[in-house]
């Protein structure tokens, strides 16, 4: 594959999600931060200074549905910010990471019970929530280690949900009434660990191999089918995008072949689709 330089500078990159307008939305995580890179290269910056980042979704109504410290629904054209779901059992949690909406407009995500940015973090497993408009939560799942990228199955009957100590990505069986059942292993990285994902209309599961400077892809029964090397050892997400959504794009924390350009946005060109994400409905 060709791979491409979008843009650089950056700190570690998340949460990748390309609009209906083919602009991609992305966030820095310990710089601060969401942005827009627009078809032409331009970016603006769309919410300011929000540390912590790790996953985005864009809403029916408009507007951006991001983590942090809390889910939240930001209001790109009035500036206005409203919560949605910042504390369970009045506990205020530590950190949101990756997110994923359904057909519903529902969110699932997972929460972080340590501060994955101090120096020295000691991870505490966390939980697995489905938040439905306008902000009701229910508890899905404990004891996620650190949670990262999902991504649902193109019969959406399947969620798959990295835990990242685990060096696996875990799959759920979808019920009916959305809950979820049976946690397994779907696919077991051979190095590296998982980060962000996503998924094709094949069914094929692509995974950032954090540490290893690789994507990988895993068919739908869990084999390893390719590994693509990055010019970078921090590849933390990726995403489909484009008119026919066979461009990938995958972010970094850094650079390996230009140190210097730090935090990157990679894209290439894919032979399987991707399969599309749907939107909040916040």
């Amino acid at each position: 594959m060709t791979i491409e330089v979008l843009a650089t500078g950056y700190g570690l990159l998340e949460g990748p999600r390309v609009d209906d307008q083919n602009r991609l939305c992305f966030s820095d995580v310990p710089n601060g931060g969401v942005y827009r890179r627009h078809s032409d290269g331009r970016i603006e910056t769309v919410i300011p200074k929000r540390r912590g980042v790790g996953g985005i979704a864009f809403n029916r109504g408009g507007g951006l549905v991001v983590s942090g410290r809390g889910l939240i629904l930001f209001n790109d054209q009035s500036g206005e910010t409203r919560e949605l779901f910042t504390q369970w059992e009045g506990k205020p949690f530590s950190g949101i990471n990756d997110i994923q909406p359904d057909e519903s407009g529902s969110v699932y995500c997972g929460t972080l019970n340590f501060d994955p940015l101090a120096a020295q973090p000691k991870p505490q497993p966390g939980s697995l929530f489905r938040v439905d408009p306008p902000n009701r939560a229910t508890k899905l799942w404990d004891g996620i280690e650190v949670t990262n990228g999902m991504g649902f199955s193109p019969d959406r009957k399947l969620l798959y949900h990295c835990d990242s100590p685990t060096s696996a990505v875990w799959v759920y069986d979808v019920a009916a009434d959305r809950s979820v059942r049976d946690r397994r292993i779907f696919a077991k990285l051979p190095q590296g660990m998982p980060d962000g994902m996503a998924v094709d209309s094949q069914g094929g599961v692509w995974v950032a191999a954090v540490n290893l400077g690789e994507v990988m892809r895993f068919k739908g029964d869990g084999t390893l089918d390719r590994r693509i090397k990055i010019p970078a050892k921090m590849v933390t997400s990726l995403t489909f995008g484009g008119p026919d959504l066979q461009d990938l794009y995958v972010v970094t924390a850094d650079n390996t072949d230009h140190p210097e350009l730090k935090g990157t946005i990679f894209r290439m060109r894919s032979d399987i689709p991707g399969l599309a994400v749907p939107k909040a409905a916040f």
